[in-house]
């Protein structure tokens, strides 16, 4: 039994709950964005890579600002860095509403809400969580969190394709821009004073430069940054590209926006099961069978002939699989290197995932536009799920404090 304080409790519980909501109002806003390839892209006469390109841009920018923005959350709080990325957040998708050229369209859609979703999102929010949480309850309320940011891309869905159908593509954007600045005030329930420039524990006291130096020569964190690729390929390539495959392969809109909400729904249930196990067995055996079960799903999918029916349950079983993958990485994260500067180093290796978002994202679009068709696209995800297996496998969660011990 822990004896942490009755007030820490209630501290913990405000964290857990505000921050889960911070994510199901970032990535449900997120989700919705492959709903407006299609409209914008036809409004400004441009072929589907250019939106793509844009996205894929999004990603990248958040890959690579995370783990600056997780040092600055590892040093200053998270609230203060979620704050700051809020206001970045609804600012990009308000300009994003405005008719502009495809450069502009980057910077807005790119740039800019790449750089808000580096403040708001997993490595930030499961940073403060793993501070405000004692080790055996971290994996089980990262799977939390990340259950009710799957359920806000449950809900976005059909919410963003009724302010299409009802408003158009610019006012739906202004509307979604006002609810992710929802995000401004829960920010306050994750600051963090004294904590986050404090060490945890004896072994947890590393400066920034002794950590990264530790994390980089260590085989595991490679092996971490590099399958989580495969993830950020495979989610970023279907969240963009699914409506538009189905489309040309005959459905109607509503079956596209039924898959992703599936996918969210889904999601739930498999980031809760993920975390919950996670703190019972070992997460890189976890990972290795989630990838393999995704590669399964797509080849599959890609494979029978397609339905309604079987575009459905493409989307239940993606949806199980769908983010379960970042509580574990995270909490992999958390058991070899501690929660003092997990904001950071987790940042670091969510930038192989957005290495990966960014090469589905892009080369989706690039591969349709060459080829019309998306076939290529996805055998590379299939073959990437296998790789990520063989990466994650060998995997040892033994913390760092017990490495050191055993080499000296």
């Amino acid at each position: 039994m822990t004896s942490q304080p009755m007030d820490n409790w209630a501290r913990a519980r405000l964290v857990l709950i505000a921050g889960s909501l911070i994510m199901a109002l970032t990535l449900g806003t997120r989700h919705a964005f492959g709903l407006f390839l299609q409209p914008i892209s036809m409004d400004a006469g441009w072929g589907r890579e250019t939106f793509a390109f844009a996205i894929a841009l999004q990603n990248l920018v958040w890959g690579a600002a995370q783990p600056f923005t997780g040092m600055l959350a590892d040093r200053f709080g998270s609230g203060k860095v979620i704050l700051g990325g809020a206001i970045l957040y609804a600012g990009g998708l308000a300009l994003m509403s405005i008719p502009q050229d495809a450069v502009m369209f980057s910077l807005t859609a790119g740039v800019l809400i790449g750089l808000g979703l580096s403040g708001t999102t997993m490595p930030i929010v499961f940073g403060a969580i793993s501070r405000a949480l004692p080790p055996e309850k971290r994996s089980m309320a990262m799977g939390v969190s990340m259950s009710i940011g799957s359920f806000g891309q449950f809900a976005m869905l059909p919410i963003a394709l009724g302010l299409l159908g009802g408003f158009g593509w610019q006012s739906a954007l202004l509307i979604m821009a006002a609810i992710a600045a929802l995000i401004l005030p829960l920010s306050f329930a994750l600051r963090e004073p004294g904590m986050a420039s404090c060490p945890v524990d004896p072994n947890d006291n590393l400066t920034v430069r002794e950590a990264l130096r530790e994390a980089f020569g260590e085989r595991d964190f490679w092996l971490l940054f590099w399958g989580f690729f495969a993830c950020g390929f495979q989610v970023v390539f279907i969240a963009v590209h699914l409506p538009a495959y189905l489309a040309d392969e005959g459905m109607a809109s509503g079956v596209s926006t039924t898959v992703l909400a599936l996918i969210g729904l889904f999601n739930i249930a498999g980031a809760y099961l993920a975390g919950f196990w996670g703190g019972r067995y070992k997460k890189p055996g976890m990972l290795a069978w989630l990838y393999m079960a995704r590669g399964a799903t797509i080849l599959a999918f890609i494979t029978i002939p397609m339905t309604e029916w079987t575009a459905y349950a493409f989307g239940i079983l993606m949806g199980l699989f769908w983010l379960s993958t970042v509580p574990l990485t995270n909490g992999v994260v958390a058991s070899i290197f501690g929660v003092r500067n997990m904001a950071m180093l987790g940042g670091f290796v969510f930038f192989g995932h957005q290495l990966g978002s960014f090469a589905g994202g892009w080369l989706g679009g690039v591969i349709y536009d060459r080829t019309g068709s998306y076939d290529v696209a996805w055998w590379i995800a299939i073959g990437l799920s296998l790789i990520a297996a063989a990466l994650n496998a060998p995997i040892r969660e033994t913390a760092m404090a017990d490495r050191r011990a055993a080499t000296q």
